[in-house]
């Protein structure tokens, strides 16, 4: 049975594609079958592992399909499963045609579960799946947070970092409420560390107190080659092992593991 985390937070900018992709593939390095969903019409966690063009199929034609349960069998999804360049990382996509899914969904049964009954096929076959939503509370998140069993929450460490917690703990609570009891937080992670910066301190000691255990330990560090990496079409892992931002991700992976013995 896998574990199924979003990636979210509706506010930009704040690395949370960087750590769909980069948190994906340092659990495919430590042999983790895992598969990293693209739930954002901008496609970028798509581009981030090399996948620059349109799919002919990708996850709005599987959202499409879900609307129809009995034409939603794994045979059926397998087309948009994608290999990467790591053995045990494997991709759905997502183009700018999702954006056109928000409004298909509006009138449509049952809505908010369209990807849960996608995760119900898909939660076999892998240890972990990613997905990264879209940075704004719309449907397509609730639906990724209706699929997952936890949300990761990526915390930039700059002067408006709480700005509008509020609002997307309030939507988590709703969607616990009414749509998936069991989701968890899996933690609130501090992005874009820089140790020489007294606010980013600041930040961190004022995310971890009202935060509180939530926290991860781990942190991710400003670093220059996780900012490259996706312009190469490579998680960071692959393209510079031995950078601080490679080690950061690998620790929480290391990190989100240990929690679950």
């Amino acid at each position: 049975m896998s574990k199924i985390i979003a990636i979210c937070n509706q506010k930009g900018g704040v690395g949370k594609t960087t750590t769909a992709v980069n948190l994906a593939a340092s659990f495919a390095a430590l042999e983790k079958k895992t598969l990293l969903i693209d739930m954002d019409p901008q496609g970028n966690a798509s581009q981030g592992l090399g996948f620059l063009e349109s799919q002919d199929m990708d996850i709005h034609e599987i959202l499409d399909m879900a609307g129809n349960p009995d034409n939603l069998t794994l045979e059926n999804i397998k087309p948009a499963i994608l290999e990467t360049p790591l053995d045990f990382l494997k991709m759905i996509t997502a183009g700018p045609d999702l954006a056109v899914m928000e409004i298909e969904l509006v009138n449509a049964m049952s809505r908010e579960r369209r990807l849960e009954r996608v995760m119900n096929i898909l939660k076999q076959e892998f240890d972990f799946i990613i997905i990264d939503a879209p940075p704004s509370l719309n449907l397509l998140t609730i639906n990724t947070l209706t699929a997952a069993t936890s949300v990761l929450i990526p915390v930039q460490c700059e002067y408006y970092a709480l700005q509008g917690m509020t609002e997307l703990f309030k939507t988590i609570r709703e969607v616990q409420k009414n749509l998936n009891s069991s989701l968890k937080i899996e933690g609130a992670l501090l992005t874009m560390y820089d140790s020489r910066l007294s606010l980013s301190k600041q930040v961190a000691e004022e995310v971890r107190e009202n935060l509180s255990d939530t926290v991860f330990q781990t942190m991710i560090p400003r670093n220059v080659k996780l900012s490259e990496a996706p312009s190469h079409g490579k998680p960071v892992i692959l393209y510079d092992v031995q950078s601080t931002g490679s080690q950061s991700y690998m620790k929480l992976a290391e990190e989100i593991l240990n929690k679950e013995k």
